[in-house]
């Protein structure tokens, strides 16, 4: 049975971050993520999880100024020593939260850059990344994104990631696939999953159009939990969409699997 996260940056959000850890185990669910635990102590957010009884899944590592439309910088030439005490910062807060998977945003492309460039920065980013976070024993994913949601973003596809795994050349570098955007910029969804199973870490979803819950749009949702299950991904699910009218009013999806996961990762 497919094991789900609530994605409490998108979800639960009439709630203050803190109390959405509440929110999201008295809806059943087992497991949290979001991006980033960064603006509250990690003794206060390992407090939620513990009380709550819930796994910390994953989380970004620090992704440049979020509210000033930043995506991520891993890919800036200039940004290189910030990055790098971020992923300081994530095996700091992964350690306390207990969490085994951070997710690296690689970032949007700035006007005029050379794309190889900021290629061969990412590569040496993510293999200090990945190499310092072994060393914790925490995993390394990286997500394509699609360029509607964020036009500019520099890792949009999975072959794209799995040539850059490949010249990352580490073992602990993961592919984080998120079923919404690679519905908008590949499709063939059950074919991609099942030919890179080995190398996927964690899967996100959300329906298309419009990043709402499952069953508001075109993608099978029904089909692709049972393909999942059958091809024995032993991961999590993150629920990471846009509630189309209330987070507790749409979880008619979430119903039957609600409190039936094991929690362990």
């Amino acid at each position: 049975m497919p094991r789900f996260s609530a994605n409490l940056s998108m979800l639960f959000g009439e709630h203050e971050l803190l109390d959405r850890f509440d929110a999201a185990a008295r809806a059943g669910f087992r497991g949290v993520e979001y991006l980033g635990p960064y603006d509250h102590p990690a003794e206060e957010v390992s407090a939620r999880l513990k009380k709550n009884g819930l796994t910390q899944v994953l989380f970004n590592v620090p992704s440049g100024d979020w509210a000033a439309g930043e995506r991520g910088i891993a890919i800036l030439p200039d940004r290189i020593e910030e990055f790098r005490a971020g992923v300081d910062k994530a095996i700091t807060y992964a350690r306390a939260l207990d969490c085994g998977q951070v997710n690296c945003l690689a970032g949007i492309v700035p006007a005029g850059a050379p794309r190889e460039e900021l290629e061969e920065v990412f590569v040496g980013n993510l293999k200090f990344a990945a190499d310092r976070l072994g060393e914790a024993g925490i995993r390394l994913l990286i997500e394509p994104i699609n360029t509607r949601d964020i036009p500019g973003f520099f890792l949009t596809g999975t072959q794209q990631a799995l040539n850059l795994m490949e010249k990352v050349g580490s073992q602990n570098l993961w592919l984080q696939y998120d079923i919404y955007h690679m519905q908008i910029m590949e499709g063939d969804l059950a074919r991609s999953i099942e030919a890179n199973l080995p190398r996927i870490a964690h899967i996100q979803l959300a329906d298309n159009p419009g990043r709402h819950e499952p069953g508001t749009g075109e993608i099978n949702y029904p089909f692709i939990y049972d393909f999942i299950d059958g091809l024995g991904y032993s991961g999590w699910i993150g629920a990471e969409y846009k509630p189309k009218a209330g987070t507790e009013a749409g979880l008619g999806w979430f119903g039957k699997f609600a409190g039936k996961a094991d929690a362990a990762a």
